[in-house]
């Protein structure tokens, strides 16, 4: 009889051990890129969801600017103030609005509860949008020349445009041009 006719079918320990080793290397494998892909998702998500707050904001500001009526402004150094017409659609009443970077890193826009309100009538305020590391206002004079400061004369309650400069706490720098006439 022959040594090789006499071994019993199946699998040595060292054929199992071997292929125990290979799928345990993919189940590793695998593990590790379905982390990635899931990371990757919380990412892409979290990137789509700080862009949609950077819209809306701008959505409301040019909506809130090309609504500016030519009054009086009362802006302080580091935020725009000024009053806004209702819409056509009468979903905005008219108002004194401003909008600044408040100590959180949040713009804030601040509204009156109507056009001309007492002396001591407290504003409310919302954070529109988070995470912002820099918010600096320029605005276009008559003369189309960039100031730094609002009004600069009596004569000119509005100014024609407002560059408006973001620099989001992610390090983004974003640049802005609204026209106001």
């Amino acid at each position: 009889m022959n040594a090789r006719q006499a071994r019993p079918g199946g699998f040595t320990l060292i054929e199992l051990m071997s292929a125990l080793l290979i799928l345990s290397l993919l189940a590793v494998m695998s593990f590790r890129g379905l982390g990635a892909v899931l990371d990757a998702r919380d990412h892409v998500r979290q990137e789509t969801e700080k862009w949609k707050r950077v819209a809306a904001f701008y959505s409301r500001f040019q909506r809130d600017v090309q609504l500016s009526a030519p009054r009086e402004v009362r802006a302080a150094a580091g935020r725009f103030e000024f009053t806004r017409f209702a819409t056509s659609e009468g979903i905005d009443a008219p108002r004194r609005v401003a909008y600044r970077l408040n100590e959180n890193h949040e713009i804030e826009i601040t509204l009156w509860p109507g056009l001309d309100v007492a002396p001591n009538a407290e504003p409310t305020r919302y954070a529109v949008l988070p995470a912002v590391a820099q918010f600096e206002l320029q605005y276009l004079d008559g003369n189309l020349a960039w100031a730094g400061a609002w009004p600069r004369s009596e004569r000119d309650p509005l100014p024609r445009a407002v560059r408006l400069r973001l620099v989001l706490a992610s390090g983004e720098e974003l640049v802005r041009v609204f026209s106001l006439r």
